[in-house]
């Protein structure tokens, strides 16, 4: 079956569909929606039963870049600074070093086993380095696994981050197999690069990004997330334009406005929510698609070798590392490297090799496809079997919301005050966004003489106004006195 312009809207909606109904019966049964979605695509592709034709790797990586900015961007989002703070060294080590490792470690391996170029074998371990964003995202929310102390934020952290590095250690390997003649020092000014350049444009644009969305003034509350979406957009092209990580320039930029006071920021979260899913679910489809499982066969022998190889030494000798130098229990080491979901980043980023047109192109990419589908259903379907094994899940009684979702649910449990606002105060002719309100806290309604109104962002406080405020516990009110009088200022 051809796409065309007539069918295609069709075809692509049953996809979304089916793939939808199936996440749901899969959530239930315990296995990763993400592997669904991939054998769905595989299903409606030239091989299964759908018989489509799609035979296009530009398409497929343009398709990948796209939903990729979107995930990393909403992952960016949802990270809590303060969470992440204290381990945000070690989630840098295992993003950066850890990554190095691994693509080391595996490429060393596939070298010995294979009849690979060395820079070929590095390739390969370059390409499936990083743990996948996407995958870790989503099972561990979907499955709302509360893990002791900080190791949550640590694994989403790495797993937010370390796409850039895999992603300039895939180009860096690429050049040095389509260019023999140059060296492993070749690459180190071009990694560099990358990676300073990427983190200066990251935070850079996420300090123009909140000064844009809380002063510009857009007459409907729903052009305030097309406004991210433009900003998201700007950042990740204008940050490769001029030679550094678009990937890393996103992320950053999405954790800073994650956690600043924004104008209609609930809206924006949530819609980036819902295309994040979105977007997981067109990427794993596409790669569905473009996956011969025929030519995949050939390669299972070899890549369940390559892949236990990841799973149980490559990824393990890379996090104990990476870590030695951090104090952290052996068994939460052990829990961070079964944590190492790969899923669509690595078939992504190997697809530059196959547009590069290098002789193995075709073997590297089924044998990382091969490799991200065994990742997803040995590691992702026994994440919460193995936290329970290691210790490090929390008791079932012993699972809190944080605050911010008690609020942002309204849990009827919040406190509430209602606070008059005086002529004088220091509030007044200020707009909500602008008094740096505690994390804890939000107003939930203004009233203003007979009348309640909704506020966000962008609401001006007005001398007289009553606020209603909801917090998490009753000494946060001391804080929000404090804002509102100015002497938290």
């Amino acid at each position: 079956m051809n796409l065309t312009i007539e069918n295609i809207l069709l075809v692509g909606s049953l996809l979304l569909l089916i793939s939808i109904f199936a996440g749901k019966t899969s959530y239930k049964l315990g296995v990763p929606t993400l592997i669904l979605f991939l054998g769905i695509g595989m299903l409606a592709g030239s091989d299964g039963i759908g018989g489509i034709m799609f035979d296009d790797p530009k398409l497929a990586q343009f398709i990948g870049v796209v939903a990729l900015n979107f995930i990393l961007f909403s992952g960016g989002l949802d990270t809590n600074w303060n969470a992440v703070k204290p381990i945000l060294k070690e989630g840098i080590v295992l993003s950066t070093l850890g990554v190095l490792l691994t693509a080391v470690t595996l490429g060393l391996f596939v070298w010995l086993v294979t009849d690979f170029t060395i820079y070929e074998s590095l390739l390969l371990g370059a390409i499936v380095s990083s743990t996948d964003a996407a995958a870790v995202f989503s099972i561990l929310r979907s499955k709302s696994l509360a893990l002791k102390n900080n190791l949550r934020p640590t694994l989403e952290l790495e797993s937010g981050s370390n796409d850039p590095m895999a992603y300039v250690l895939t180009i860096s390997c690429l050049t040095l197999v389509t260019n023999q003649d140059q060296d492993l020092l070749s690459i180190i000014p071009i990694f560099l690069q990358q990676m300073l350049v990427g983190g200066i444009a990251g935070f850079s644009f996420g300090k123009l990004s909140k000064y844009i969305i809380n002063k510009i003034k857009l007459d409907f509350e729903g052009l305030y997330p097309v406004l991210v979406i433009a900003l998201m957009f700007i950042t990740f092209s204008a940050t490769d334009f001029v030679g550094g990580n678009g990937f890393l320039a996103i992320y950053i930029c999405s954790v800073y406005l994650g956690n600043q006071d924004l104008i209609h920021k609930k809206t924006i979260l949530k819609m980036y929510d819902g295309l994040a899913w979105l977007m997981q679910i067109v990427l794993f489809l596409t790669l569905g698609l473009l996956v011969f499982p025929t030519q995949v066969v050939p390669y299972i022998g070899i890549g369940l070798l390559i892949s236990l190889f990841l799973i149980f030494v490559a990824r393990p000798v890379s996090i104990f590392i990476s870590l030695a130098f951090f104090k952290m229990k052996l068994r939460r080491r052990f829990y961070i490297s079964w944590v190492g979901l790969r899923g669509a980043v690595p078939i992504v980023f190997a697809t530059y090799p196959l547009l590069a047109g290098i002789d193995k192109a075709n073997m590297i990419f089924n044998i990382v496809f091969f490799i991200s589908v065994t990742s997803i259903l040995i590691q992702g379907t026994t994440l919460s079997v193995v936290a329970k094994w290691l210790n490090v899940a929390l008791p079932e009684e012993e699972k809190k919301l944080s605050a911010t979702d008690l609020l942002l649910t309204e849990n009827p449990k919040a406190e509430m005050k209602e606070i008059k606002i005086t002529s004088g105060c220091y509030a007044v002719d200020k707009k909500i966004v602008e008094l740096g309100f505690p994390k804890n806290a939000i107003i939930a309604m203004i009233k203003r003489d007979d009348s309640y109104i909704t506020p966000n962002g962008s609401t001006v406080i007005e001398g007289l106004d009553t606020l209603i405020v909801l917090a998490d516990r009753p000494e946060i009110f001391e804080e929000v006195y404090k804002t509102i009088s100015g002497k938290a200022v």
